[in-house]
């Protein structure tokens, strides 16, 4: 072991003997603690949160959307394939977009109608997955009433279940001697999906495409769009650019899902980081405490200090006792965080204690996810504000004449 190093755990275990020092010294250990436990619970919620509202948005949405410059697109069978052959493409699926009024006997709501190719949807879309009755299965052309999978929240509002009938009024109608006429269209309900978030659980409707395009009135074989998925969500924009090269003799519109929820996930990014920053605060409160431990230990330890110098120690080991102490203040608080925020964050995952309005948060429950950049991050950052408190009172250690310090002795 190192001189310095002995010397530093030698006062760093003798502070028992000086009761209010040792005092000082666990609050700033509690401190730093409390700062990066804190700091892991917090932004593992936030990582938890963007990520499972990623999930969900794209669980709903697809990856890169391709629609039409023109109201429409004829020849999409022909441009579905050549999109399949992009690489990084694992699937696509055409879809029929608008927006409708279903009427029911307990009242009128407006929904997103999406019409679907369920042979294909289930490569890009996670509509199976978050079926709590029915399936896609159950919506069938052939039927004499076209089925339709509408979503929990809107089910409870309006009382609807599995096999109940409702009316889809479609804007595009007829004007006649009476005035202008909406289409309306009886539907079953063949399923009901939940996704968790508010939004989509209450105003989406599916439908098959040739549905969608007899109760929109579409005269040709046409859809609004390719729904495009791809293997890695964070290259979109690579394969995007590949995608416009690859259908570039079509009149269409490439976006993906960075460009479309920008907004919302530079919001969460900026809300992540600022209190990154807030909750730094607490770690800084705690290595504040280390400054005061440092500098009254110089002040008890003068004596210590002059003969340690007339023996020998230079001024560079002087300070390196010092620095080393407060340094293993700040680790030992940087332990005990991590010993507190890891634990807790997992126990919030698991068992998810605290709950949150489902019509109020785009999730009804508070997700957690710790990423090992972010943690070494957290480490870094307490380990770096501990290490910097313990500059000044090492400088002003170092910095004693032994002359004058054993004058009086």
């Amino acid at each position: 072991m190192r001189f310095e190093t002995f010397v530093a755990l030698r006062y760093l275990f003798a502070l028992r003997r000086q009761a209010f020092i040792s005092i000082i010294s666990l609050f700033a250990v509690f401190g730093v603690a409390i700062g990066v436990g804190a700091l892991i619970v917090v932004i593992g919620v936030m990582n938890g949160f963007s990520t499972d509202l990623r999930d969900k948005i794209l669980g709903v949405n697809a990856h890169i959307l391709v629609s039409s410059l023109r109201g429409g697109i004829k020849d999409y069978r022909e441009m579905a394939h050549q999109a399949t052959q992009v690489p990084g493409v694992i699937g696509v699926t055409p879809f029929v977009y608008s927006e409708v009024m279903l009427s029911t006997r307990n009242g009128v709501k407006g929904v997103v109608l999406r019409g679907i190719d369920p042979d294909t949807s289930d490569s890009v879309l996670s509509l199976s997955k978050d079926m709590i009755s029915g399936g896609i299965a159950n919506l069938d052309d052939s039927a004499e009433v076209p089925g339709i999978i509408i979503g929990s929240e809107l089910a409870n509002r309006l009382g609807l279940a599995q096999g109940s009938e409702v009316h889809l009024l479609s804007p595009s109608g007829r004007a006649g001697a009476a005035g202008f006429t909406p289409k309306v269209r009886p539907f079953v309900v063949a399923g009901i999906f939940r996704t968790g978030m508010f939004e989509y659980d209450s105003s989406l409707g599916y439908v098959t495409i040739p549905a969608a395009r007899q109760l929109l009135g579409f005269k040709d074989d046409v859809v609004s769009g390719l729904e495009v998925s791809v293997n890695d969500v964070y290259n979109v924009e690579t394969v995007s650019a590949l995608l416009r090269d690859r259908i570039g003799s079509f009149t269409v519109h490439v976006r993906h899902w960075q460009e479309m929820n920008a907004n919302l996930f530079a919001a969460l990014e900026l809300e992540k980081t600022a209190m990154f920053i807030i909750l730094a605060m607490i770690v800084l409160v705690g290595s504040f405490s280390i400054v005061t431990t440092l500098v009254m230990l110089v002040i008890q330890k003068t004596k210590d200090i002059a003969v340690l110098m007339s023996l020998g120690a230079d001024v560079s080991s002087i300070r390196r006792i010092f620095m080393l102490q407060g340094t293993f203040i700040g680790l030992a608080g940087t332990v005990l965080g991590f010993l507190i925020g890891v634990p807790v964050s997992m126990l919030l995952k698991e068992y998810q204690f605290i709950k949150l309005p489902s019509n109020v948060y785009p999730v009804d429950y508070l997700p957690v996810r710790l990423e090992a950049l972010d943690l070494a991050a957290i480490g870094l950052a307490a380990f770096l504000l501990c290490f910097l408190a313990t500059i000044y009172p090492a400088r002003r250690a170092a910095a004693l004449n032994p002359s004058d310090a054993l004058r009086y002795e």
